[in-house]
């Protein structure tokens, strides 16, 4: 049964503000951006914004799936890309002096590739007018498409993620119906194994009537597959629409996960009620994880 709309203490943040945050936001929209943070209506909006970091929304405000627990506008795009947009999100990155940005997109399956040669394009964008900044990519499934993965990879992005989302059994209820868990982890298998020195990162969201052994096998099927680095968080209702919460899930659990899924083999892990995929906190172990390997 659902519970009460009422937040527990730990999920209570205060609203954005601030010069920084008010920066932000004045680029986006001079330049026509969107962000998830936004779209999602994500809970680390003010902290994130006021710290000027942003993860960027791409390929339009409108999906061709309609997943269950997301708030973005399901719709058909018609094939519509901003052409500019990759320079767009680039200058943003070099005005921010960014050294880390996040790229997470709509699926986009009205498009042959799903978007992929429009990601590569943004990374290289942001390669060549950012050069310090990072980039993560946050990618739909491309519907399993091999060279679609490819495309995205060899804009060599700091990090491949796509998100696993929930267990096995709640992904028919959670997610659209084009989407799979299994497709998720070939999507994740293929990037390790087109590209073995990259990162490849996952996430899962809690609170939506998934058991502990859930959880616990779908660690392990995130590790068989060769994902590195895995973030958890609390599932929040966006809207009346999407899927009830079914328990909010208590920190002190979240902190056993992190313990449980290092000791599975993950070499970076963001576990906490307000941990979200591109989650700051996330993206600064990230970073570290990847100086280690550069100086190994």
């Amino acid at each position: 049964m659902p519970v009460s709309r009422r937040k527990p203490p730990w999920l209570k943040v205060r609203p954005g503000g601030g010069e920084a945050f008010g920066e932000v936001k004045g680029t986006l929209r001079e330049l026509g951006l969107h962000t998830v943070c936004e779209e999602a209506r994500c809970p680390n909006i003010g902290e994130c914004w006021s710290c000027g970091t942003a993860t960027f929304l791409i390929m339009g405000e409108v999906c061709t799936r309609g997943c269950r627990f997301c708030a973005v506008a399901t719709g058909k795009p018609g094939g519509v890309l901003d052409a500019d947009e990759p320079h767009k999100v680039a200058k943003a990155a070099a005005q921010w002096e960014l050294n880390w940005v996040v790229l997470t997109s709509v699926d986009r399956d009205d498009l042959p590739d799903g978007g992929a040669a429009h990601f590569a394009a943004t990374v290289r964008a942001i390669a060549d007018l950012s050069p310090q900044t990072r980039v993560e990519v946050l990618t739909p499934d491309f519907r399993g498409d091999r060279q679609a993965i490819a495309t995205v990879l060899a804009a060599e992005p700091a990090v491949f993620a796509h998100n696993l989302e929930v267990v096995r059994r709640l992904t028919p209820q959670a997610r659209d119906r084009r989407a799979s868990y299994d497709r998720s982890l070939e999507v994740l298998l293929l990037a390790k194994e087109l590209r073995p020195d990259g990162l490849t990162k996952s996430s899962l969201m809690l609170g939506l009537g998934e058991s502990d052994d859930e959880i616990r096998q779908s660690l392990v099927d995130l590790r068989a597959v060769g994902v590195d680095a895995v973030t958890m968080g609390q599932y929040l209702q966006p809207n009346p629409r999407c899927m009830p919460v079914e328990r909010y899930v208590e920190p002190t659990e979240f902190a056993a996960w992190d313990a449980e899924a290092r000791g599975l083999g993950f070499a970076m892990v963001a576990s906490g009620p307000l941990v979200r995929s591109s989650y700051r906190a996330g993206e600064l172990a990230l970073e570290g994880l990847l100086r280690g390997c550069s100086s190994g």
